[in-house]
């Protein structure tokens, strides 16, 4: 199974403020960056509960009729009625074969903890990472600690004419 990040940051590396919000990232209606074309591939999201409660207060369900598994050992708010999501708990290892056996291939992971806990379990494969030109000085991360060095392979960048810049990178040995 091929596991990938899509996710925006604050060129200081922060996914969001403290408080989750990541009103700093640019919304839709500008330049395409490539983020339809990458949901097209993906069969599954596997999203944090903060990073699920956050989506609950947009406007509209981002992710359209693809499955969202929400990693919490508690229960969850209501989805919307055209979300599919489903609650697991447990180990990224553990989850990633539960969803090969459903015949999932491509999972998109999201959320600060999620992303970190699946990296460290060796679980990612791709990273594209979207800085925007903004400092803001703290928030959460989208790396955290690791037991050591994990490799990459830079496989592409490109700047947008709003100063994003897009860089994608293959996790060696994943």
């Amino acid at each position: 199974m091929q596991a990938s990040v899509f996710v925006g940051t604050s060129l200081d590396g922060f996914i969001a403020r403290s408080n989750g919000a990541f009103d700093f990232l640019p919304t839709g209606g500008g330049e395409p960056h490539g983020y339809e074309e990458f949901m097209a591939t993906v069969d599954a999201l596997v999203i944090g509960r903060n990073t699920y409660e956050t989506v609950l207060g947009l406007d509209a369900w981002p992710y359209g009729p693809k499955p969202v598994v929400v990693l919490s050992t508690r229960s969850l708010a209501p989805a919307p009625v055209e979300a599919v999501v489903e609650r697991m708990s447990g180990q990224p290892a553990d989850i990633v074969s539960v969803l090969a056996a459903r015949g999932i291939r491509h999972i998109y992971v999201d959320g600060g903890r999620t992303i970190q806990a699946f990296l460290r379990a060796g679980l990612i494969q791709r990273l594209i990472i979207t800085r925007v030109p903004v400092l803001i000085g703290s928030g959460i991360a989208l790396f955290g600690a690791t037991s050591g060095d994990i490799a990459l392979r830079h496989i592409a960048t490109h700047q947008y004419a709003s100063g994003l810049v897009k860089s994608e990178y293959q996790v060696i040995g994943a």
